[in-house]
């Protein structure tokens, strides 16, 4: 008679067929996961193209530029206590669907600026400097962000220190780059903002 109990003593993982399973992740990873014959789980980072990486922590950390001039995310605009810190006055929204919450607090100028190469950034950078100015001439203290306060917000920052300051293009970059260290503009704005002549 064949029992359960010697068919489980007779079992050898080596006759198992090996496994694998394409796994996404909730943040838009794939990998391939494989199960070695000891057991052991192999993880394969596949090639990921293009998509959304969902992060759900707060990004609060604000570059301060010059003492009137800070950049940094969405997630800093949205957050008075952080705001209130950094004395902030007056806010230039340049994210793309991003509302501004404290209207009776701040001073906004909002600009929904799209973040693909293609977009003329230097298009905005009158404007956007216009009011940067009247925050400081206001003795006011300006935070530009955009969603991630990486390529559209710090665009714009590097554009004002190239028309205010006459700083060449390396020099503002490497000023943006050193208060916010996350800063990138997208390829397009990078090359817009090199050839920029104010």
């Amino acid at each position: 008679m064949h029992s359960l109990a010697h068919e489980i003593q007779g079992f050898s993982k080596s006759r198992l067929k090996k496994q694998s399973t394409y796994v996404t992740s909730e943040t838009g990873k794939r990998v391939l996961e494989t199960r070695t014959e000891d057991g052991e789980e192999q993880l394969q980072p596949l090639d990921q193209g293009c998509g959304i990486v969902l992060d759900h922590s707060l990004d609060l950390q604000i570059g301060v530029v010059r003492q009137f001039l800070l950049l940094a995310s969405q997630d800093v605009a949205h957050d008075m206590e952080t705001l209130r810190t950094h004395q902030v006055t007056h806010v230039l929204n340049v994210a793309y669907g991003v509302s501004n919450p404290f209207p009776k607090q701040l001073v906004y100028k909002t600009l929904p600026i799209l973040d693909i190469p293609d977009t003329d950034i230097t298009a905005y950078l009158e404007e956007c400097s216009s009011f940067i100015d009247q925050a400081r001439d206001q003795n006011g203290i300006v935070l530009v962000h955009c969603n991630a306060g990486v390529s559209r917000s710090a665009s714009i920052v590097i554009g004002y220190l190239m028309a205010r300051e006459r700083l060449s293009f390396n020099e503002a970059h490497s000023q943006v780059l050193s208060a916010r260290p996350s800063a990138r503009p997208n390829a397009g704005f990078y090359h817009q903002l090199l050839n920029y002549v104010p």
